[in-house]
């Protein structure tokens, strides 16, 4: 056995056996695990997903929110097991693999529009 496949089985170990189907404009809810001390509990992080990237146990993708006024974008790994579930609230209609145009819009502009 060389290298490569070692470190292809130690990937393969780490992936998640059921991964919610979602795409690049989405609207999603993450269910992130947050530790605080000896504590943890569930946050839950809304928004839109702005890019998919990476492949196998790697794979991360960008949610991008509007609190406040202020865009917070939050990058999870797909397969963490901090990341406990991804509900997809409403799909997008996009053109794009990646938004960063929505970066610079606000209000209604920056608002994708759904596929039915």
């Amino acid at each position: 056995m060389n290298a490569n496949e070692i470190i292809r089985n130690i990937e393969a170990a780490e992936l998640k056996s059921e991964v919610t189907e979602f795409a690049v404009g989405d609207t999603v809810k993450v269910y992130g695990r947050i530790v605080e001390g000896n504590r943890t509990r569930t946050q839950v992080f809304e928004g839109t997903v702005i890019k998919r990237q990476g492949g196998s146990n790697r794979e991360t993708f960008t949610v991008r929110k509007s609190s406040n006024g202020v865009g917070v974008e939050k990058t999870w790994p797909l397969h963490s097991p901090n990341v406990e579930k991804i509900e997809v609230v409403r799909k997008g209609k996009v053109r794009r693999a990646k938004l960063f145009y929505l970066r610079e819009l606000t209000g209604k502009k920056a608002k994708v529009k759904e596929r039915i």
